[in-house]
């Protein structure tokens, strides 16, 4: 034969294969989708009908890339995800030609002074310096973009020594300073994997001014790899104190509390995503996650809904009171406000017997790093700038607000956000999924079922490799600097020499009519309104 006619019989190859490969695809999934009794559209539209459910399954990444505009995603917007990896990367906040803010909508607002204060007239502690990774982008095209990473010193952005947040200074052998105010909230390591912890506790501590908070999965030595003070968190479940049967262990409780790096406990009553006992998948149980919780591997936990221990808050304080006798260490509690009756009840009777924790956490109903059941996280639980002003204010109205310190925690990624909760009364503030998309997360909202395509929310060994430990911890400190710098730049604007001097006074609130309230008006009306005002609580 010839080359010619060779090269035909080539041609004519591939033509059939291209023709006959897809007609026996076809008609296999034809003859498949018209006998299931499964699918209705697939059983009168058989073949087509499959690109329904292809759409539907890739809808959530057609409209977070594609058709949603920078301020519409959920749980969190385009908008807000870019400022937290853009702090992470470049240790950048400027954008250009304006806000892309709806200022016809109700939310907050900082209210600048007439004449702010100059750099030079912050009280701000700049020692020492911090030695970080960031990224410089070398071209930005429309298909690509070239950038390399260099080697930085920069700014800690400290609080000064005056202006520390102590917790448990009246109360323990060992109080917690704390020289920023921010820092991670509740995440279980077998929420996340041992990369995705590790490149936080490293990330924070590099930091330096921050903690981590384990969550309720206990402490691991992953938690312990930086040089980062770590709040151990303890839920119904009691992983990490626990004996095999489930029942409390002093013993065990005693030898979590001489670590230094544990700086205090936190009693989890609930949390915003899941104002219930924890959730864990059973392919997420590894032997190792097993053996720190003290529970069965491979099988899915699901905690109790509240502590067996204590059932209501006289035996609750009581128990707080022995903790910190025992371990010496500061003993906070998180809860998720419910009411305006509930709040005030559990402060009323806090003041009564005297008997009070070293720190509340309030976590708003909108938190949502756990995996939860869906009427659940949409409905169960009060906004975070609706229940942090009125736990604030009942604690000032009981007379012991001076006696404890607050947490705020849902949703606080970005400089203002945090700046609302404290003027709205947060002592300090957590962050949890800021540091998810600090440490790499892309919002994929499938943390619940071990297939996090990143790395970071899940165990299994072949998709954590995508996590490079040593290039995502450098992202959790410029993040977290990013944050603090953001505080100082804010607390400059209104005039305070200090973050930690916020509160209502630097607070607007905007309706949706127009109508204005200073912070004070909105936290008086938040306390005295049967229905609470959370209009703008994302905006």
């Amino acid at each position: 034969m010839s080359m010619t006619e060779w090269l035909a019989l080539i041609i004519l190859g591939i033509m059939a294969l291209f023709i006959i490969v897809p007609l026996i695809t076809f008609t296999w999934i034809y003859i498949l989708d018209r006998r299931q009794k499964e699918h209705s559209v697939l059983r009168n539209y058989p073949v087509l009908g499959n690109v329904r459910y292809f759409l539907e399954n890739i809808g959530p990444e057609l409209r977070q890339y594609l058709f949603a505009n920078n301020r519409e995603g959920k749980p969190f917007s385009r908008h807000q995800y870019e400022n937290v990896v853009k702090a992470g990367k470049y240790k950048e906040r400027i954008h250009a030609f304006g806000s892309e803010r709806d200022f016809e909508e109700s939310g907050f607002y900082i209210r600048n002074a007439m004449f702010p204060k100059l750099n030079e007239e912050l009280r701000i502690d700049q020692e020492p310096k911090i030695k970080t990774k960031l990224y410089l982008i070398d071209h930005e095209g429309l298909f690509n973009r070239k950038e390399h990473r260099e080697d930085a010193l920069v700014d800690p952005h400290y609080l000064a020594d005056e202006d520390a947040v102590i917790i448990g200074e009246r109360t323990c052998r060992m109080p917690f300073k704390a020289k920023g105010l921010v820092g991670q909230s509740a995440m279980s390591y077998g929420s996340l994997g041992k990369r995705a912890v590790t490149a936080l506790s490293r990330g924070l501590g590099l930091a330096g001014g921050t903690w981590m908070n384990t969550g309720e999965g206990g402490l691991c030595k992953y938690h312990l790899e930086g040089e980062v003070d770590v709040i151990m968190q303890i839920g119904p479940g009691l992983f990490g104190v626990r004996t095999i049967e489930g029942d409390f262990s002093w013993e065990l409780f005693k030898q979590k509390s001489e670590i230094e790096k544990i700086k205090a406990f936190e009693l989890k009553l609930a949390q915003g995503a899941k104002t219930r006992g924890g959730h864990i998948l059973g392919e997420k149980v590894t032997p190792e996650i097993a053996g720190i919780r003290n529970v069965t591997p491979w099988k899915t936990i699901d905690s109790p809904n509240r502590f067996r221990e204590f059932h209501d808050t006289s035996s609750l304080m009581n128990f707080v009171e022995e903790l910190r006798e025992v371990g010496g260490k500061p003993v906070g509690i998180k809860i998720v406000v419910g009411s305006k009756a509930e709040v005030e009840m559990l402060v009323r009777e806090i003041a009564e017997c005297g008997k009070l924790p070293d720190f509340i956490t309030v976590d708003g109903g909108e938190g949502g790093t756990g995996a939860t059941f869906q009427e659940l996280s949409d409905a169960v639980g009060l906004p975070l700038f609706t229940a942090l002003p009125l736990l604030d204010e009942m604690l000032k109205k009981y007379g012991v607000r001076d006696k404890l310190k607050i947490i705020a925690s849902g949703k606080l990624v970005t400089p203002d956000k945090v700046a609302y909760a404290l003027c709205l009364g947060a002592d300090l503030v957590n962050t949890a999924r800021g540091m998810m998309i600090s440490v790499g997360c892309i919002m994929a909202q499938v943390c619940h079922n071990n297939t996090c395509p990143v790395g970071v929310a899940t165990t299994d060994p072949r998709r954590e490799k995508a996590l490079i430990i040593e290039e995502k911890m450098y992202r959790v400190t410029n993040y977290i600097i990013s944050l603090r710098e953001g505080l100082f730049n804010l607390a400059a604007s209104v005039g305070i020499e200090s973050p930690a001097e916020f509160n209502e006074e630097h607070l607007m609130f905007k309706s949706q009519s127009g109508e204005i309230w200073t912070g004070e008006e909105y936290k008086k009306n938040i306390l005295h309104s049967p229905i609470g005002m959370n209009e703008g609580a994302e905006r």
